[in-house]
């Protein structure tokens, strides 16, 4: 079911809500947490499906923040709130409210969104794109527990890692660092399997992929060993080679999906490493609100500490280079977020 309302107030909005809930026969309200989207008109379509596909494990009140900035001085001056209110099969198993802002409004989001959010549940805000330098000092983002950026989307990802490394509050995450997770999961357990002391590691993945940057600074951070980055075709993260005293561990995933484990002394096995849609990292980041103190320990490690003289690391050369030195140009990443693939 889909209510539209046209210049609109957040207490017209709350009653289209419990009218909806009451048309389709559900008034009680079984919601865990209320997730914010913030997003443009061009990629909320994408944003608002992976959240509905997450809500089947995460039931939420969805709020999409589009904010439409308009060209003409007259326009920007008048105020105006366009709200569609979606529940029952619509929205997944929550429900949803599309806020459209205009005018004066844009900048003063929060005061739309605070009388939406769910009372005495967690709140999540998502930016799919143009996230804020500093999402804990948003005024949306100081809403919430938990704030969920993806340093894919930005134009350079490796400065935009230094970035959120110095603006890091406990609370805030990566999709970038969500989609290695089952890297991070396979090469623990491949480390648990053997007594070896680790000497040096190589990441290999394509370039300006922040993903393969975080991989390699969490094993750095963790294993206290020389950290070597080298770029490959793709897709995403395509080795990993942990050198150690009894030989060579390597995870290699040529194709995106099927994997290659090599441990000196026992035989290969194939495992799954399939890169994931939008939806199952959404899901993934909502099953914990609490602080991530190992994202935090890996991103505070630092790019320019890894080894390799990839294009990410011309980068985040040019992002540290001293007062009054001209850095070499970082090659740009043209690629629109939206064609972003999983890791």
């Amino acid at each position: 079911m889909k209510i539209d309302l046209t210049d609109t107030t957040a207490s017209k909005i709350n009653k289209a809500l419990v009218q909806g809930r009451r048309a389709i026969g559900t008034p009680a309200v079984g919601m865990v947490l209320t997730l914010v989207i913030v997003t443009d008109e061009e990629n909320a379509y994408d944003a608002l499906k992976a959240a509905n596909e997450a809500s089947r494990e995460h039931p939420s009140r969805t709020l999409v923040v589009i904010k439409r900035v308009s060209r003409s001085p007259r326009d920007r001056a008048k105020a105006r709130l366009d709200a569609e209110v979606r529940v029952g099969a619509d929205a997944g198993t929550g429900e949803t409210v599309v806020l459209r802002l205009y005018g004066e409004i844009v900048d003063h989001a929060q005061s739309v969104v605070l009388p939406l959010l769910l009372p005495d549940a967690p709140v999540v805000v998502w930016w799919p794109v143009s996230a804020p330098t500093d999402p804990a000092n948003d005024p949306l983002g100081s809403l919430a527990q938990r704030r969920v950026t993806d340093t894919y989307a930005a134009e350079q990802p490796v400065r935009e890692l230094a970035a959120r490394a110095e603006a890091y509050t406990p609370g805030d995450t990566d999709l970038s660092w969500t989609r290695i997770t089952p890297w991070r999961s396979m090469l623990a357990a491949a480390l648990d399997q053997v007594t070896c002391k680790v000497t040096s590691v190589e990441v290999e993945g394509e370039e300006f992929n922040p993903s393969c940057e975080l991989l390699a600074m969490w094993l750095a951070d963790r294993l206290h060993v020389p950290v070597k980055r080298s770029s490959s075709a793709g897709p995403g993260l395509t080795s990993v080679r942990l050198e150690s005293d009894c030989g060579p561990i390597v995870l290699d995933r040529p194709d995106g999906s099927l994997a290659t484990l090599s441990i000196e002394g026992q035989p290969d096995r194939a495992v799954a490493l399939k890169r994931r849609e939008t939806a199952e990292l959404i899901a993934e980041e909502l099953r914990r609100l609490d602080p991530d103190d190992t994202y935090s320990s890996a991103l505070r490690y630092g790019v320019e500490r890894l080894g390799g003289a990839t294009p990410a690391a011309a980068e985040s050369a040019g992002a540290s280079a001293p007062a009054g030195k001209k850095a070499a140009p970082a090659a740009k990443r043209t690629t629109p977020a939206k064609k972003a693939a999983a890791q």
